[in-house]
């Protein structure tokens, strides 16, 4: 594959780019140009032998960085927090779907695209009255509208070693993931599967498997495929 990785530097593009390497893949690492850590991440992913692209997030230039390095395959890992909201500015309406909405119509500009991976989120079903799961209600609309092949993975709750600390996000995964082993235990094996945890290494790994097979085209894929 020909790999572009938006959201390279969050917790699930990380392991993509690493595990993407390791597999042979090409990949290109998007680093918004005004990160505080620009250097430190040029450094690691350049390390792993991925190319380093630091285009402004608007439609041009987006567009142009797609058709400089003419991906095969584009994921977008891109959301926000609280947190940075309140540092930053913005919702997740102009960050987890804007960007999201932005790097899709790059995408089908460019041409070439054979599939777009998204990054979604379990729960994420119309209707919702929650704004982090309509940004990407609203991604997922706009991504099967696009006329580029897709598919949108909606894992639950992503684990593991992170740079910034989501309490609300290790906690709950802890007390679901407990919950959810007396639930398997007592035969709801389908909800234990759908909501319990996941790691962004085996996210990842998942992303890559299903980006790369044609049965995934224009698909959702749940939390107990992305195994």
């Amino acid at each position: 594959m020909q790999v572009f990785v938006a959201g390279a530097t969050g917790h699930t593009g990380r392991a993509l780019v690493e595990q993407a390497r390791a597999a042979g893949h090409r990949v290109v690492a998007h680093v918004r140009p005004d990160s505080s850590r620009l250097a430190e991440w040029t450094a690691r992913f350049e390390g792993h032998g991925a190319t380093v692209c630091t285009a402004p997030w608007t439609a041009e230039a987006m567009a142009a960085a797609l058709a400089e390095h003419r991906p095969s395959h584009v994921f977008a890992l891109l959301g926000t927090t609280r947190k940075r909201m309140k540092a930053e500015g913005g919702d997740y309406q102009a960050v987890d779907f804007g960007l999201t909405a932005l790097l899709i119509d790059a995408a089908a500009a460019a041409g070439g695209v054979a599939r777009f991976v998204y990054l979604s989120a379990e729960g994420a079903n119309p209707g919702t009255g929650n704004a982090y799961l309509k940004a990407r209600v609203d991604a997922e609309a706009h991504l099967a509208a696009s006329g580029v092949p897709w598919t949108a993975a909606r894992p639950s709750f992503i684990v593991g070693d992170r740079d910034e600390f989501r309490p609300g996000e290790h906690y709950g995964a802890k007390a679901a993931d407990g919950l959810l082993g007396l639930v398997g235990v007592f035969g709801g094996r389908t909800l234990r599967d759908r909501y319990r945890s996941t790691t962004s290494e085996v996210l990842a790994r998942a992303l890559l498997r299903l980006a790369g097979d044609p049965a995934w085209a224009n698909r959702v894929a749940r939390s107990e495929d992305l195994r």
